[in-house]
């Protein structure tokens, strides 16, 4: 048939990638589906990100990731993943969204947008930056708002609030500052966030002690409006004129979705899928996590560099599984 597979993974980013490595190593077929394009979560980041891992911790299947830099950007990711992908012809199926799962005993009937495939083994590598963290006042839903950052030009001489204290929230601020927009940063804690890449920390620092960056602390948003934004600090409600507000207060994994296939995910912090970082198997029998996808909340626990060894941890359980399989079929014959 050729909609069966013995492995299926849900998500073609780094991670997944890496998933459909390791299967084709060990002569499984597989398929790897992707709602979006390649690696679309990385293709989201903001045009100027600069990773925090050097680029020897972004590789995957034992192919280098040659840069000059010292850090490379979202540009070289792109192509090096692009690249990886074509070097080894993986049976990628992009803008191919997984809608449900249906267990018919222990393999999986997987429907998507386009087609039906039925899996002996799905792999759920999802990652977590499809849905932003909501702010939750009046005015959220505003043309204005925007919960992704991709472009400082934009902001030409406009006003922009920055919600938030992390990675993109700093560099977004510095972006558009340097191209002469007027920001304010809007941060719930009582500094720049711990996280802040180090080499960064000074500049933004820098830039909200000489005043170029105005900066609340201890606040939040309260209400946004057209033409103004309401904020709560610790010297009192203020509001005043802003055109643009950058809500930049990170994302969470497809909980929905995750239980929709059976998944068990508690309801309370930090939410974590139900698997056993041993083997990555979820509580569904054949179903497996892989990635950034199972810290929950902890959007800061698993990143490319250290959940790379979950393709092949899964792979090998999954090899165990069907050579177990085997032995009993031919114990029965």
């Amino acid at each position: 048939m050729d909609n069966y597979f013995d492995v299926l993974v849900i998500g073609a980013g780094p991670i997944g990638l890496a998933c459909g490595i390791a299967a084709q190593k060990a002569g499984l077929s597989y398929i790897v589906l992707e709602k979006g394009c390649l690696v679309n979560s990385l293709y989201n980041y903001p045009l100027n990100m600069t990773f925090f891992s050097s680029s020897e911790r972004l590789e995957i299947g034992d192919t280098p990731f040659v840069t000059t830099l010292p850090k490379p950007k979202r540009a070289e990711a792109l192509e090096y993943y692009r690249r990886i992908n074509g070097k080894f012809d993986l049976n990628t199926r992009l803008f191919e969204e997984v809608l449900e799962i249906q267990k018919d005993g222990e393999l999986s009937i997987v429907i998507t947008t386009k087609r039906q495939y039925i899996a002996q083994f799905v792999v759920v590598a999802t990652g977590f930056y499809d849905i932003p963290m909501s702010l939750n006042v009046p005015g959220e839903d505003l043309p204005k708002v925007s919960h992704y950052y991709r472009d400082p030009h934009f902001f030409v001489n406009q006003h922009v609030v920055v919600v938030g204290a992390s990675n993109s929230s700093v560099d977004a601020a510095l972006e558009t500052y340097r191209k002469g927009a007027k920001v304010t940063m809007v941060v719930r804690g009582p500094e720049i966030g711990p996280r802040v890449k180090y080499w960064v920390r000074p500049d933004i620092e820098n830039r909200i002690a000489l005043g170029e960056i105005d900066i609340y602390y201890l606040s939040q948003v309260t209400e946004i409006k057209e033409k103004s934004i309401i904020i709560s600090t610790p010297n009192g409600t203020i509001e005043f004129e802003n055109d643009f507000v950058l809500a930049l207060t990170g994302y969470r994994p497809n909980f929905d979705f995750l239980r929709k296939i059976g998944i068990d995910v508690p309801h309370t912090a930090p939410m974590i899928p139900t698997h056993n970082p041993q083997t990555m198997e979820t509580n569904v029998t054949g179903i497996y996590l892989a990635g950034v996808v199972c810290g929950g909340l902890n959007t800061h626990l698993w990143f490319i560099e250290n959940s790379r060894v979950h393709a092949d941890i899964i792979i090998q359980h999954i090899l165990k599984r069907m050579s177990r399989c085997y032995a009993n079929l031919e114990g029965k014959s």
